[in-house]
């Protein structure tokens, strides 16, 4: 209990530091909403002043902060100018829907890395294995940007899938004609995703297997006759679980950066579209509420495997 209070402490500083310094640059930045208000000339300076006001926008950063922080435990998130209405229903749909691709582009990625990278090192120095570590240098020197592009001209050229948004006009009004046109829409920024993601967890499994391969109770059980399915099942796996386990906070959090990027590229309605909409329009509450639930779900990852590997490891579980 001691270790989840820990851990759950410094994630609410976590939190607040990354939603403070959004503050602190917003207020760096030059401008802000009501600015182009300025250049109609039906727009009175005394409407813009009250509008200032009525938001908060001359008030100092501390009170602004508090102001949000009260929002927040309200459940609103501040307030957003260009939609003006509070911005915590604006994000949840958004965030549904990028948290479905993360999902399940995690659970993809994961699934076929920890096979194929257990495959390699089962392999290693052998031409299967040098072709794979080929492919994962290649694949990890390839900008994701230029992934999404290749896999958008493809859908566009070809017509196999469709682009942007998640259901199509005509989607068909059964569950499962509902479901085939959501997989439609969500294969293409999936495969982008775990294009991207997957060379670096097969490299870290290889990496973590080999180790545990080469562990004297690995070669131990090797010794004693014990068949190599069965040693690496018992014995190789367990002894791996470890820095995987740990990957898996880190992997969460580059993924989640990653997706905002990709639902650009795609068009996938996610936070990323929010967010760059958000900054141009300088919308800041709507900014800053993206960074403070993009910063929730990082924490919300790393704490995941910071409890899992507590479970798993009795090292740390010791006073």
């Amino acid at each position: 209990m001691k270790f989840v209070i820990g851990r759950l402490g410094r994630s609410v500083f976590l939190i607040l530091g990354a939603v403070f310094l959004s503050f602190v640059f917003a207020s760096m930045a030059p401008g802000n909403y009501f600015d182009e208000m300025k250049m109609n000339p039906q727009i009175s300076p005394q409407t813009i002043a009250a509008l200032h006001d009525k938001y908060g926008l001359d008030r100092p950063l501390p009170k602004r902060f508090s102001t949000w922080l009260s929002s927040a435990a309200h459940g609103d998130l501040g307030y957003s100018f260009a939609y003006n209405r509070p911005v915590a229903p604006l994000l949840w749909t958004r965030a549904r829907n990028t948290l479905l691709l993360a999902v399940l582009t995690t659970f993809v990625s994961w699934l076929i890395a920890i096979p194929l990278g257990t495959w390699m090192a089962l392999r290693r120095g052998t031409w299967i294995d040098r072709i794979g570590g080929i492919s994962i240098a290649g694949i990890l020197v390839t900008p994701e940007i230029l992934l999404a592009l290749s896999v958008l001209i493809i859908a566009v050229r070809t017509g196999l899938l469709p682009v942007g948004g998640m259901y199509s006009a005509a989607g068909g009004d059964s569950t499962w004609q509902h479901g085939k046109d959501l997989l439609k829409h969500i294969f293409g920024p999936a495969v982008v995703l775990v294009l991207g993601f997957l060379p670096m967890l097969t490299a870290h499994v290889r990496s973590a297997m080999l180790a545990a391969l080469e562990s004297p109770s690995v070669r131990a059980a090797e010794a004693h006759g014990i068949g190599r399915w069965r040693v690496l099942s018992r014995y190789a796996l367990p002894l791996s679980a470890n820095p995987l386990i740990s990957l898996f906070g880190v992997s969460l959090a580059t993924l989640l950066s990653s997706t905002l990027l990709v639902e650009v590229v795609m068009s996938w309605p996610g936070l990323g579209p929010f967010f760059l909409e958000a900054i141009f329009a300088r919308d800041i509450y709507c900014v800053i509420g993206t960074v403070f639930l993009s910063t929730l779900f990082l924490v919300a990852g790393t704490l995941t495997a910071d409890l899992m590997l507590h479970a798993v490891d009795p090292r740390i579980r010791r006073p």
